[in-house]
C-alpha cells in the first residue's frame, strides 16, 4: 500500500508518520508539503516524472490548508481525472468549518476528519484512519485483491 500524506505542518506530518507506521509498518508513506507538489506527485510531473520515485497511491491523506494550490482545488483536480479519480482521498484538516466539509464532499472526497487538538486522540483517530482505509476495506482494483 502505498500513501501519499499532503500536509505541509510539519508536527502533523509527523504525528501521521507514527500513528501509521507504528502499527501497519507494511504501507509505504510519501510526503509533500504543498499543493502543486501534490498534483505534481499524482500526475507524474517534474521531478515526480519516475514512477519507481512516485508510485500511484493508493489513498491520499489531503490538508485543506496548503500554499501554492489550496487543497479544495487539489482534491477537485484528481477527482476531475478518469485516471485519478478511483484514489480514495481522505480529507485530514483542522477546519470544522461546515463550508469546507461540503466543499470537500461536493469534490468527492472520501471522507472528512478534522484533526484533534489532543496529541493522544490525534494518533487515536490516525490508527483508525488506518485500520479502516489500509486494513479492512476492500476495493476491487487494489493490488492485494488480485
Amino acid at each position: 500500500m502505498q500513501i501519499l500524506l499532503v500536509e505541509d505542518d510539519d508536527d502533523h506530518a509527523e504525528v501521521v508518520f507514527r500513528a501509521l507506521a507504528g502499527h501497519l509498518v507494511v504501507n509505504r508513506i510519501y510526503r509533500v508539503a504543498d499543493g502543486e507538489a501534490a498534483l505534481d506527485y499524482v500526475f507524474r510531473r517534474g521531478r515526480y516524472a519516475d514512477p519507481a520515485l512516485s508510485p500511484t497511491p493508493n489513498i491520499i491523506l489531503l490538508d485543506l490548508r496548503l500554499p501554492r494550490v489550496d487543497g479544495l482545488e487539489v482534491l477537485k483536480t484528481i477527482k476531475d481525472s478518469a485516471a485519478t479519480r478511483h484514489i480514495p482521498v481522505v480529507v485530514l484538516t483542522s477546519s470544522e468549518a461546515e463550508r469546507d466539509m461540503v466543499a470537500a464532499y461536493e469534490h468527492y472526497a472520501n471522507s472528512y476528519l478534522v484533526k484533534p487538538v489532543d496529541f493522544g486522540k490525534f494518533i487515536g483517530m490516525m490508527q483508525a484512519l488506518g485500520f479502516y482505509w489500509l486494513a479492512w476495506n476492500r476495493r476491487p482494483f487494489d493490488e492485494q485483491n488480485k
